[in-house]
């Protein structure tokens, strides 16, 4: 096992999962961050956060799972607050082709067993979602929808 492998079970043993931040250093992709463990350690879905940076998603992912291990659950097209202040945020399934591209550690901690997970979908600093008719094209780019 590789010791970045070692680490990832210890977080999840520690503190029921594991967050791994990916940025393209050239900019080109927008940065993702991603839970490893959620759904072995509480049975909820994994959690992806596409275009933020990752010290908040690293914090939004750290809620979902402290709200997930007292019980809550997030289903898909449904408003929750307490991840953005001052906005609700929503959450959408995540297909398997997109888990086995974004989600590359969650995909060797499940051993290619088949997983849930949700990404968590944020509006803009005006409230509008990404797949409104008045989102950018940069915004629909900076968070990518999943499903």
């Amino acid at each position: 096992m590789e010791p970045y492998e070692q680490n990832i079970l210890q977080h999840i043993e520690k503190h029921g999962c594991s967050v791994t931040s990916v940025f393209d250093p050239e900019e080109v992709n927008p940065p993702f961050s991603y839970s490893i463990g959620i759904a072995r350690s509480s049975g909820a879905p994994e959690l992806i956060i596409v275009g933020l940076s990752s010290k908040l998603s690293h914090w939004m992912i750290n809620e979902y799972n402290r709200r997930v291990r007292s019980g809550e659950a997030f289903l898909p097209g449904v408003l929750y607050a307490g991840f953005l202040e001052g906005f609700t945020v929503q959450f959408g399934s995540v297909s398997r082709e997109n888990k086995t591209e974004y989600m590359c550690s969650a995909c060797w901690l499940h051993g290619g067993e088949e997983f849930e997970a949700l990404q968590l979908i944020w509006p803009n600093t005006s409230g509008i979602w990404p797949w409104d008719a008045e989102a950018s094209e940069w915004f629909r780019a900076n968070q990518p929808l999943l499903a």
